[in-house]
């Protein structure tokens, strides 16, 4: 069932980044169909949403009401209420953390010069929320208002034609007034180009990931990293317990057809026993189909000689999730530079960071962990540098920037220069 790569070989590295980029790969059918979602919701606005929504989804209603928002929270078991104040607190708690770093830097040199790095809020973000994950709307949302953003708007989809209640009373929870009921890559360029917020967040199927990629730095701003389809990472030895593992694996593949889900491992005999418990866990699943596709389409086992292998594989996969189902994961640990999170140990199952850890869940996909981080508050900052030069200051500083600017021939600039020191 699932694809098994060996170490033995001197190529194994290929073989595995080979296996990688034909899941990351750009689907050209997929850019193209999503081009023209956007270039028509560009020019015709509400119009084209509205068709695309009623294509795709039955959607008629795409900006729900006051009272029908109210209305649908009143259905929401409390125990879900429970569970989602939980959350928030964590998360909320978590992410405050990070507001020590965010000081204004004011630096003044000798001559009076002053050198200022500013941090300012965004002031538009449009949350994209898969329509049955109130986890995923307290991940994207609570970041933004600790950094102060004034105005959040939520797109989420219908699901079966109804709201979902718990991603409305997180939205209350948030303090989130602005909602819209409709999804896809149509979402993304509504989002852009209707209610024309500045920066857009949040994950979702390949056509969501495919419109944010083609509109960002373009039109609005996405995440730093690359929040696609879920993907997992699980370093296991003998020593593992079978159902940990197999779960730990299931509980990506559940997601999408097009998550991933990896094990990296030493031993011979664990491959045979998690794939066995995988076939025996997946048939009770409510979502085994998709599941199941995930598995067959982008599941992969890798079976290593030694520690030195192990460390090289992981960094290669650089997965959104990195599971380290071992006693001794320290020694792991350490030398793990990219994964978008790590969970250490057998009490540290993955998919409870997905809820009430309090770190965020909206993590780097497709390789992107080797050079980006997940959510977090400067995913929702800029950071502007304000210059304020004194006249003794900028004579002091003018001649080796003349000096710079001839040199790059841009005389342009050396003459901007000049004039600010002339004597009068």
């Amino acid at each position: 069932m699932i694809k098994i790569i060996s170490c033995n070989n001197k190529n194994y590295i290929t073989k595995i980044e080979f296996f990688l980029e034909k899941r990351r790969k750009e689907e050209k059918f997929n850019a193209k169909f999503v081009s023209n979602i956007i270039n028509d919701v560009k020019k015709n606005k509400v119009k084209a949403l509205l068709k695309f929504e009623k294509r795709f989804s039955k959607n008629k209603n795409i900006k729900p009401s006051k009272t029908q928002i109210k209305n649908t929270i009143k259905k929401l078991d409390p125990k879900v209420k429970k569970a989602i104040d939980f959350a928030y607190y964590r998360i909320l708690k978590f992410h405050s953390k990070q507001l020590k770093y965010l000081k204004n830097i004011i630096y003044k040199d000798s001559f009076k010069n002053k050198l200022e790095y500013k941090n300012i809020p965004i002031e538009a973000v449009g949350i994209y929320v898969p329509g049955n994950l109130p986890s995923t709307l307290l991940m994207n949302s609570v970041p933004a208002k600790l950094a102060k953003v004034k105005r959040l708007v939520l797109a989420t989809p219908k699901i079966n034609g109804h709201l979902n209640p718990a991603v409305l009373y997180a939205a209350k929870k948030v303090g989130i007034k602005e909602i819209y009921s409709f999804g896809g890559a149509q979402a993304i360029a509504s989002l852009a180009y209707i209610q024309k917020v500045n920066k857009v967040v949040g994950p979702g199927n390949k056509f969501v990931a495919e419109a944010k990629r083609q509109l960002a730095g373009k039109v609005i701003g996405t995440e730093s990293m690359f929040a696609g389809p879920s993907e997992i990472c699980v370093l296991a030895d003998r020593s593992s317990d079978i159902d940990q593992v197999a779960t730990s694996l299931i509980s990506q593949a559940e997601h999408d057809p097009d998550s991933q889900c990896i094990l990296v491992t030493k031993d011979k005999n664990l491959i045979s026993k998690v794939n066995k418990r995988i076939l025996e866990l997946i048939k009770n699943l409510p979502r085994k189909k998709i599941a199941n596709t995930s598995l067959r389409r982008h599941g992969l086992i890798v079976k290593v000689k030694n520690d030195k292998q192990i460390i090289e594989v992981i960094n290669t996969i650089s997965p959104e999730h990195l599971e380290l189902l071992v006693k001794n994961y320290k020694k792991y640990s350490k030398k793990i530079t990219n994964a978008g999170s790590i969970c250490n140990g057998k009490y540290s199952p993955m998919c409870v960071s997905d809820f009430t850890v309090g770190t965020n869940h909206v993590l780097p996909t497709s390789g992107s962990a080797k050079f980006s981080s997940g959510l977090n508050i400067n995913e929702f900052i800029k950071k502007i540098s304000v210059v304020t030069l004194s006249k003794l200051g900028v004579e002091k500083i003018a001649n080796p920037a003349i000096t710079l600017s001839e040199f790059e021939q841009l005389y342009g600039h050396a003459q901007s220069i000049k004039s600010r020191i002339k004597r009068g």
